[in-house]
């Protein structure tokens, strides 16, 4: 029975996690990413997934969601692999553009409720201002929805709506990734201490 109970509920340093970045395309939030999953590597004890927009869509999206509900449904998608990655133990880096507070509400819940003892959540918003994104964009997305080439882009077409609530809100023209990523290393040993 002990032994039974420390697997499912091991100490909350050994417990899966799941980093939630979001913020505008282009606001930096995958540099961020790949760069905290390079220190979380180096730190050891655990394996570090990264699940950015761009890796995983070929996997597990669709092609490029064009609708709310095929958006919606790749967010559930991500969030489903985020929680079972969390609750084998893993530390996970999600990193998608989430417009609506609504999605990011139901993407921390479903972790929440379905990682188990994995599911410990932090959210932080890259709150890198839109001009700097679109002065920054070298896929060139926001021109392209500017032209009407495409739809369904936040700061464009769409409205990102304010975060609320997050863990930490970070911003690429006020510090840089390693000082982010050193705050969000903070972040994780201050809840692992709780």
């Amino acid at each position: 029975m002990v032994k039974t109970l420390r697997e499912s509920y091991p100490p909350r340093p050994k417990q899966g996690f799941v980093i939630f970045l979001t913020g505008l395309h282009g606001s930096g939030k995958e540099t961020i990413a790949k760069a905290l999953q390079v220190t979380l590597n180096q730190q050891g004890g655990r394996s570090v997934s990264l699940l950015l927009g761009d890796n995983i869509r070929p996997d597990l999206d669709a092609p490029f969601a064009t609708t709310s509900e095929e958006r919606s449904k790749n967010l559930q998608r991500l969030a489903f692999v985020a929680a079972e990655l969390a609750r084998a133990g893993a530390a996970v880096i999600l990193a998608p553009t989430v417009n609506s507070q609504a999605a990011r509400d139901t993407i921390k819940n479903t972790i929440l409720q379905q990682a188990g003892a994995g599911g410990n959540f932090f959210g932080i918003h890259v709150a890198t201002p839109l001009s700097h994104c679109e002065a920054n964009d070298r896929k060139g997305v926001y021109a392209r929805a500017r032209r009407g080439e495409i739809s369904g882009v936040a700061g464009v077409d769409e409205t990102f709506e304010t975060f609320e609530r997050p863990q930490l809100t970070v911003d690429v023209t006020k510090q840089n990734v390693p000082e982010i990523v050193h705050s969000v290393v903070l972040l994780l040993a201050a809840e692992s201490r709780r």
